[in-house]
Order: C-alpha cells, then structure tokens, then sequence
C-alpha cells in the first residue's frame, strides 16, 4: 500500500475510527470531543480529506454515511517512524535512543526493555 500523508488533525479522527468503526461523522465528533474543541464541521472537512486520500471508507446508511479505516494503524506508525527516523535521525536508530538517554528520559524499564530486545536480536529471533 502506498503512504499516506495523515496531518496531526486528521490522525485524531483516524484514532476515533481504529478504536471503533464504522462510524458516523457525528459519532466521530462525539470521540473526539473530549480531546478537540472543535466544532462537527471541522470533523466533517477532516473525513472528507481523509476519503480523498483513501485513508478511509464510507458507506451510505439511510440518511448519513458509516465511516471505517482503509489504513491500517500499524502502517501509519511504521511509515511515520520510518520518516521521523529519516528525518530526524538519518534513518538508525542508535542515535535515537543516544539522545534519549541524553535527556533522561529512558527509565530503568525502559532500559531493560531495551536490553532484552537487543539481546533478541543478538540471538537472531
């Protein structure tokens, strides 16, 4: 599948419809209300860019429309890692995690974590 651009706005939407889906746009309003103060219209131009990127389906149900996901979540997070890693990091991870441990913010979990997956790794899984 090809990737597609989600803006921060549109990626609390795409949330909403992951969590549950299908459903309708005053639906999606109502999951995000607590979040966004924003208005239903505001969601109702965040649906309608998403179905123009195909990052979401509708289907007519009486008078409204049901909206469901076509992007999977797990392909929006590795295709966003993968660009803040480029980005940001020039692909690798080491200096990632380098400047995390920088700023203190790997706790001791975290840590071990990431011990227990290198050693994974070590051991070719």
């Amino acid at each position: 599948m090809k990737t597609i651009a989600i803006s921060e706005a549109e990626s609390v939407v795409m949330e909403a419809l992951w969590k549950k889906h299908p459903l309708s746009a005053e639906e999606v309003f109502a999951a995000v209300l607590d979040q966004q103060e924003w208005q239903e219209a505001t969601v109702k131009t965040l649906l309608n860019r998403l179905l123009k990127k195909g990052a979401i389906q509708a289907e007519k149900d009486g008078r409204r429309f049901l909206y469901s996901p076509l992007l999977k979540r797990e392909q929006w997070i590795q295709s966003e890692s993968k660009g803040f890693l480029d980005r940001m990091f020039d692909g690798r991870i080491a200096p990632l995690v380098a400047h995390f441990s920088q700023q203190k913010k790997l706790s001791r979990q975290d840590i071990a974590e990431l011990k227990r997956l290198i050693e994974e790794l070590g051991d070719g899984k």
